[in-house]
């Protein structure tokens, strides 16, 4: 009996200590609930949202049109998706933060103290690191890959100021992407000037060795001259074929002394000796003939062709890059301009409440299973 009794005081004993155990893990956990609930519904500052969307369009009419694989497959496209991924790594970049904080002074804008301690950045002076980290936390820029389009979306305490930094962030992107193509363009322009020039001169130098050549050799074109001099030597040999018909002719009744026999042979001799001379000027051992001066004459004029042929391309390249460096290269199209908020939309004051609350109470059950295995062990 007595064992019994004390069983009973033992087991009454451990009833007590994990009531009271679980009494005060109810408590904190009500505690818990009420702050959390008091700061989501009554304290938490409004945050308002503006958003807008865009894509980014090249202006450039320089290519046909050309078979996009990717836009039948849905993707938004190669160059453009690298226009965007770009575009959204500028827009979140310190660099960005401090263009915004130059206009719209973001830090004492998210620094003030009327907002609650916990939404707010705690010091205006923080370090760009930290004040970076926070301007993560309240502006987000993500990519639809499917639809190819760029969503902004940027919370401020009032709707004025998110709507401000999402126009901001549409108009700097515009300017950044355009200075960005410009500066590429530009930097080819400069090149192809300096290519120009270059070639220009290589040009000018083809063209002298042309003219020096030809003052050099006193011909103004050597394979006209050789061409005149290939008829002259057609038509000796024409005459020759007739003095020679001529000569047959008259050997059939004349005696060989004659002397139009005479004639017609000396005749003869000068017009081969004539077509031995003018062949030649054309053709000989020596090499010193039209046909060496035609081949150098040659090679002179296609150089300075050639160098003019790619003159023309590098001036047409240099004008089309020049144009390219004025004009607007890259467009921001804006299928969403900009929302002006009416009613703030985070914090979602109910479903934060909820998800807490449910959380704590998550934590406290398993805080009470915690201390009955840790009473059972110990007992």
């Amino acid at each position: 009996m007595i064992e019994i009794i004390k069983q009973n005081s033992v087991i009454q004993k451990k009833i007590n200590w994990m009531v009271k155990r679980s009494a005060s893990i109810v408590g904190v956990a009500f505690i818990a609930s009420f702050l959390s609930a008091s700061y989501w519904l009554l304290i938490a500052s409004d945050r308002y949202i503006s958003e807008a969307h865009i894509i980014i369009q090249s202006t450039s009419l320089g290519s046909g049109p050309t078979m996009d694989f990717a836009s039948l497959l849905g993707s938004g496209g190669g160059a453009n998706q690298v226009d965007q991924l770009l575009l959204r790594d500028h827009l979140l970049s310190v660099d960005m933060l401090k263009k915004l904080d130059k206009e719209l002074d973001l830090r004492q804008h998210y620094s003030n103290q009327e907002h609650d301690l916990f939404s707010r950045m705690w010091f205006q002076d923080a370090a760009i690191e930290n004040f970076h980290l926070y301007y993560l936390a309240r502006v987000t820029i993500e990519y639809d890959e499917y639809a190819g389009v760029l969503i902004i979306e940027a919370q401020g305490y009032d709707p004025e100021t998110a709507h401000a930094i999402t126009a901001l962030l549409v108009s700097e992107g515009e300017k950044f992407m355009n200075q960005m193509a410009h500066s590429l363009a530009q930097n080819q322009v400069l090149f192809l000037e300096t290519q120009v020039a270059d070639i220009n001169q290589r040009l000018m130098q083809a063209s002298h060795a042309v003219l020096a050549y030809q003052n050099e050799k006193g011909l103004v074109s050597p394979k006209s001259t050789t061409e005149n001099i290939a008829g002259i030597i057609a038509t000796l040999r024409a005459h020759l074929t007739e003095l020679e018909t001529e000569l047959s002719a008259d050997q059939a009744y004349l005696v060989p002394d004659h002397s139009a026999i005479v004639q017609i042979n000396q005749q003869i001799n000068a017009v081969q000796k004539q077509i031995k001379q003018e062949q030649n000027k054309l053709a000989s051992t020596t090499g010193k003939t039209l046909n060496s001066d035609v081949l150098e004459f040659q090679r002179l004029e296609m150089d300075a062709t050639f160098i003019q042929d790619i003159y023309k391309t590098a001036l047409v390249a240099l004008e089309t890059g020049r144009i390219e460096a004025t004009r607007t290269i890259k467009k921001v199209t804006i299928l969403q301009a900009p929302t002006q908020p009416e009613y703030s939309v985070v914090p979602r004051r109910l479903y934060n409440t909820a998800t807490y609350i449910l959380i704590i109470l998550l934590l406290a059950g398993v805080a009470n299973l915690l201390v009955a295995i840790v009473r059972d062990h110990k007992d």
